[in-house]
């Protein structure tokens, strides 16, 4: 397998028992060796080395990160959860409390954000039209007739689609709400069972790349992970050491929970390296973090440049350009079959019987597909003017709170493994 289909499934979070599983454990190993045995020094086809990556992320990066997400820019997000699935109509839905999701009422948003979702600036606010109109039509001569225009206005929508690796939510739709993303907060929710793993199944069998011989069982205790525990009528908040077991213990999870754990570095750093990638868009004067607060916008905006200097100082970024190496035809395909795959699972997300998961599971999967779009975009970038409208290579508001509200999720999940690793040390 070659270096850049090892970082294909590492990418979609996809996790193959890519050989046999752990076998010959002693029984003075602890817990937390068995879950961290492939998360620790150089990760396969990279430089980068996990210390290295739980340093800079837990105690350079992350409260930055997360301050910036706490604020009014970052944490609203507009999302259909009531498109239908695509896929199959025996959806069914989650009556658990905690799988549900809490709109906004409309005066909880601030008017900059709900007025002018995309717009960057008080200039570009006073250029709407001109600005709208344009980027419909590609600046098009509108002396062409009106049939002509729509057909430009398809093809637009065509080329956009070409370049975009997930199909997001028409934001217009009247079924489109705004959610506090502080207050509809990802955590675990009790949503399982058949139609859960029906889920994770087409994801994984259907949509992934991985050797075909390679199956994932359906259930979580097809395997011989032991039984299951129900205790969430007893629920508290807390690190589960028991579920993380289960989840990522080599032992339980014949070799490929620790794969799990050792893709998550992998996804750290691939969606780094697109923020390291996409400074000079947000570099540029005209680009504000608009919510109507001007104070707390240029703050923001200071904060963010702050954090993406900081992500372009790591050391060990590694090279995108290994995800397609060798023969141009051959890996364009491979591009191209990617790209398709992934919008696939973007629409899979429409299928999530959970409201609350499927709010987090759009956004990440927008966020990724974002990340993506931007690494596949370099020279787009480069060429980007210094000011005004970008035509070439451009970000919504929805792509920007997707993006950095996904790699904080990450960010989080790293920070997280100390604790777990930590609290594992004593556990046989």
């Amino acid at each position: 397998m070659g270096r850049g289909w090892g970082f294909l499934i590492g990418l979609l979070g996809a996790v193959g028992l890519l050989g046999a599983g752990h076998g010959g454990q002693q029984a003075s190993e602890t817990a937390a060796q068995r879950c961290f045995c492939q998360v620790s020094g150089y990760l396969d086809d990279c430089t980068c080395d996990v210390e290295t990556i739980d340093k800079f992320n837990n105690y350079r990066l992350f409260p930055r990160l997360q301050k910036l997400l706490e604020s009014d820019y970052f944490r609203y997000y507009k999302v259909n959860l009531k498109k239908p699935c695509p896929f199959w109509n025996d959806i069914n839905q989650c009556g658990r409390r905690d799988c549900a999701v809490r709109p906004c009422q409309s005066d909880e948003v601030p008017d900059g954000i709900k007025s002018a979702s995309y717009k960057y600036s008080e200039e570009a606010n006073n250029l709407i039209e001109e600005c709208e109109q344009a980027e419909r039509l590609g600046a098009v001569d509108e002396s062409l007739s009106e049939e002509t225009q729509k057909a430009v206005l398809q093809w637009t929508k065509h080329d956009d689609s070409s370049d975009n690796f997930c199909e997001a939510d028409d934001i217009q739709s009247p079924d489109a709400e705004y959610v506090d993303l502080l207050l509809n907060p990802e955590r675990y929710t009790g949503y399982k069972g058949p139609d859960a793993w029906k889920i994770w199944n087409v994801i994984y069998e259907e949509n992934c790349f991985k050797p075909q011989t390679i199956k994932r069982p359906l259930s979580p205790l097809a395997s011989g992970q032991g039984k299951s525990k129900d205790t969430w009528l007893d629920k508290k908040w807390g690190h589960n050491i028991t579920e993380f077991q289960q989840r990522f213990d080599g032992v339980l999870t014949e070799g490929e929970g620790p794969r799990r754990l050792k893709n998550l570095y992998f996804l750290y750093l691939i969606e780094l390296r697109a923020l390291s990638k996409v400074l000079p868009f947000f570099e540029r004067p005209d680009f504000q973090l608009f919510t109507g607060n001007k104070i707390q916008d240029a703050e923001n905006k200071k904060l963010l440049l702050e954090i993406l200097h900081e992500i372009k100082s790591f050391p060990l970024h590694f090279d995108e350009n290994s995800f397609f190496a060798g023969d141009k035809k051959e890996a364009h395909k491979l591009k191209e079959d990617f790209r398709l795959h992934f919008r696939n699972i973007s629409r899979i997300m429409d299928c999530v019987g959970c409201f609350k998961c499927r709010l987090w599971g759009k956004l990440q999967t927008q966020g990724l597909g974002t990340a993506l779009k931007i690494l596949f975009s370099e020279k787009l970038i480069a060429n980007m003017p210094e000011s005004g409208p970008s035509y070439e290579f451009h970000l919504t508001r929805q792509e920007i709170v997707s993006l950095f509200n996904a790699f904080g999720r990450i960010s989080t999940s790293v920070r997280e493994l100390e604790n777990f690793r930590n609290l594992l040390q004593n556990i046989h």
